[in-house]
């Protein structure tokens, strides 16, 4: 019997045996408000005998249908199903439910952020510490534990427990784990341009209260679940798993996904019920249910799902749970904590300030075929888990902790291969942006062992470089007791191999020739570093601006002569530092607020716009551990499409300076690109004229602009478009009395582009 003939046949048993599951006698009445709901071919809404009925054409020239009850208060899917043309609807479950659990614990703030602004003689007061905990990113609020919280960067020895770390040790009472529960009433359908969004208020999970959400998007199959919800707590970050229940459990139904190496997996189901959850570690965030008539896949947003973390290491990011003979749930879930010992305390969790609307989505792809189709169809949406190929262009991912030197060394030399290479390589990186500098004996030596280490680690760089590809030695360094005191963390990004040691000795000058390193450098002060920079074509940017070890700044330099030189170009961007489930945009809160700041303050000295460049932060350098093929890398790092033909060597990476200068690229999570931007016109008169392509449906487009002083906005609704589509833009924009502006493309799950500012010229 073939595959074909084993469905046919289940979905006539399905047809036969199952009966309607859900008596409307005891379906709740509804009080259904449908004033903002408007028809329209391909997606249709209407309500008939307490049922919500809504049909669209989806993908593939195939039709679905969901219709929705409130069942006891909670909100049912009464039945899923999908016809393709010409054919009748097959029905591929009923009486699905939805299921939220949320954890949820006490944001605090970390010494990592109390010391540099102890430094910089920084009260912490009360309301400080209140501000600057959201940015937290050495919490772990559901570590409860009597050791001291630490990092690889704090200073605070192991003697003084809590040092800086108000409110330590955690107490295990502070944590909450509690599953939504659901007293609806009534229900709103909104047409929102081309999709329905469909809302259930009554929902409460612990800490929190608000309401459960579908979305609907013509042309395409997919549907979002998402539980909205705010809370009143002062100090709350949490995490959440959700799913679906009440699967039907019959002969043909099965979970499947692809495990770590990519080999497609499966389980039918076949074990006794139970109250707990599997987990599952898959492939690209991606598990699916199959059942008679078809197949659905789950997964989370594919960016936002993550906090800032150190490590990429997959935690298993799927679940599934047999709930009976003949029932199974599945869906998606966040692990309470690292399994590496070294991450233990970094691990922090949404933050959730109070009052704001925190957004717990899951994303579901209904396929009639099998569970493999469902999955290969939904994978579409992340360009495979990978950085698409643009003509012109080159991805350059940036500041990764490598830690190339000493583990090619413990491997046997500089020609032999780290995994990290080839996972880089496998999710498009070309340009792979390593900020080790010299780690080894000569960090705290500053004289000819420093020098011999930097040399190492270009030859490293240049040994583990092709002609299509290029490890990219740049250089980290920090205020921590390091010189020269540039100011928090920053990144030296050069344009080939260039020598400096990090003193400056009196009498000693900037610099002098080496008889086996040429010209070499000795930097004492921040006007050192940034007289070679402009000597040699290096560029400056601080990493992670008002997190970590840069709490403070840029504010306690923003007036400084090394900020405001042309050569510290820009600011590190990277989303999870201070994630808030509230936000519509990646690093809306710390990042794009403090950007768009930094540029006014630039403006009002009528300088050019300080640029974003994304970064990383990932270690693979503690124990020498590496990036295994089958991490999150693509999950957890943005990245920079530079206007580039090709890829340059390292001894001379002047192209790739010259571009970043230039502002000649933008920045993405990987499914929105925008290959080309300009502002046209002259005078006050301008158009802001932008290419974006995206695969999720497109949410907006958006100007960003400021006058000096403050900040604003406008924003392009663009739910009227379809998924994995293309638009060209043109946006009338009037100049006058702005100084700087930029554009940025968002979609429904977070994911997005910005280009760089511009500054306006009349």
């Amino acid at each position: 019997m073939n595959n074909l003939t084993s469905r046919i046949i289940a979905s006539i048993l399905w047809l036969i045996i199952i009966p309607c599951p859900i008596n409307l006698a005891h379906a709740d009445s509804i009080n259904y408000d449908l004033s903002a709901y408007r028809p329209q071919p391909g997606l249709t809404a209407e309500v008939e005998n307490e049922i919500l009925t809504v049909i669209w054409l989806g993908d593939r020239n195939i039709e679905l249908r969901l219709q929705f009850v409130i069942n006891q208060g909670v909100p049912t899917i009464h039945e899923l199903a999908t016809r393709s043309e010409g054919e009748s609807w097959r029905v591929l479950a009923t009486d699905l439910a939805p299921e939220f659990r949320v954890v949820s614990g006490v944001r605090r703030v970390t010494q990592q952020q109390t010391e540099p602004l102890e430094r910089l003689g920084v009260p912490l007061t009360v309301e400080k510490l209140n501000e600057i905990k959201w940015d937290a990113f050495w919490d772990a609020p559901l570590y409860v534990s009597d050791e001291p919280p630490r990092s690889h960067e704090s200073s605070i020895p192991a003697a003084k427990p809590f040092a800086n770390h108000p409110g330590m040790p955690r107490k295990p009472e502070e944590i909450r784990r509690d599953t939504a529960q659901y007293q609806a009433t009534e229900c709103k359908v909104q047409t929102n341009g081309a999709r329905i969004e469909i809302t259930f208020p009554g929902a409460e999970a612990g800490v929190f209260s608000g309401y459960l959400q579908y979305d609907i998007f013509k042309g395409s199959n997919l549907i979002r679940q998402m539980l909205v919800a705010k809370t009143d707590h002062p100090s709350a970050a949490f995490k959440y798993d959700t799913g679906l229940k009440n699967l039907p459990t019959q002969s043909s139904s099965k979970v499947m996904w692809r495990d770590l190496v990519h080999r497609w997996q499966e389980y039918q189901l076949g074990a006794p019920a139970t109250d707990q959850a599997t987990i599952v570690r898959s492939s690209n965030r991606l598990m699916a249910a199959e059942l008679a008539n078809g197949a659905i896949a789950a997964f989370p947003p594919p960016h936002s799902f993550y906090w800032a973390r150190e490590t990429e290491q997959n935690l298993g990011y799927g679940w599934y749970r047999k709930d009976s003979s003949n029932s199974f749930s599945f869906g998606i879930r966040q692990a309470e904590g690292e399994e590496d010992p070294e991450f233990y305390h970094n691990f922090a969790l949404y933050n959730a300030r109070p009052g704001t609307w925190q957004r717990m989505p899951l994303f579901l792809y209904v396929s009639p075929e099998d569970g493999q189709d469902a999955i290969n169809q939904a994978l579409a949406f992340t360009n495979g888990d990978g950085f698409r190929p643009l003509p012109g262009y080159k991805v350059m991912g940036h500041h990764y902790h490598v830690g190339l030197v000493p583990r090619l060394q413990e491997k046997g030399g500089f020609d032999q291969r780290i995994n990290d290479i080839t996972t880089m390589k496998g999710i498009g990186v070309d340009i792979y942006g390593v900020i080790d500098g010299e780690r080894g004996p000569g960090r705290h030596d500053k004289g000819e062992k420093y020098l011999a280490g930097l040399a190492n680690y270009y030859e490293a760089a240049r040994r583990q470089s092709d002609k299509n590809f290029l490890v990219m030695p740049s250089d980290e360094n920090s205020t921590g007791g390091r010189r020269p005191f540039i100011g928090g963390h920053y990144d030296i990004i050069p344009s080939k191999p260039i020598y400096w040691r990090p003193q400056r000795l009196e009498g000693q000058p900037l610099s002098e020739p080496h008889p086996k390193y040429g010209t070499v450098y000795n930097l004492g002060e921040p006007m050192d570093m940034m007289q070679m920079a402009e000597r040699e074509n290096v560029l400056i940017s601080m990493p992670h601006p008002r997190a970590k070890r840069s709490t403070g700044f840029l504010e306690a330099i923003k007036d400084e002569p090394q900020f405001l030189h042309p050569h510290y170009f820009g600011l590190g961007y990277r989303w999870g530092m201070g994630i808030d489930a509230s936000e519509t945009r990646l690093g809306e809160y710390r990042f794009q607020t403090l950007w768009d700041e930094a540029n006014n303050w630039m403006a009002a000295r009528d300088l050019p716009p300080k640029f974003a460049i994304a970064i990383s932060e990932s270690r693979s350098d503690l124990g020498h551990r590496g990036k295994p093929p089958y991490d999150d890398s693509y999950g957890m790092s943005p990245v920079n499409y530079l206007k580039l033909d090709s890829v340059p060597s390292v001894d001379d990476m002047s192209s790739i300076i010259n571009t970043l200068k230039r502002g000649d690229y933008f920045v993405t999570s990987g499914e929105v690109l925008i290959p080309s931007y300009e502002v046209q016109g002259s005078g006050n008169q301008r158009t802001i004229v932008a290419e974006v392509e995206w695969t999720f449906p497109l949410e907006m487009v958006e100007l960003v602009w400021g006058d000096g002083e403050t900040t604003d906005r406008q924003i392009i609704s663009t739910t009227d478009l379809p998924p994995f589509g293309k638009k060209r833009f043109e946006i009338p924009f009037n100049t006058q009395g702005k100084k700087w502006v930029r554009f940025a493309a968002w979609d429904v799950a977070t994911n997005g582009a910005m280009v760089q500012p511009i500054l306006l010229v009349n």
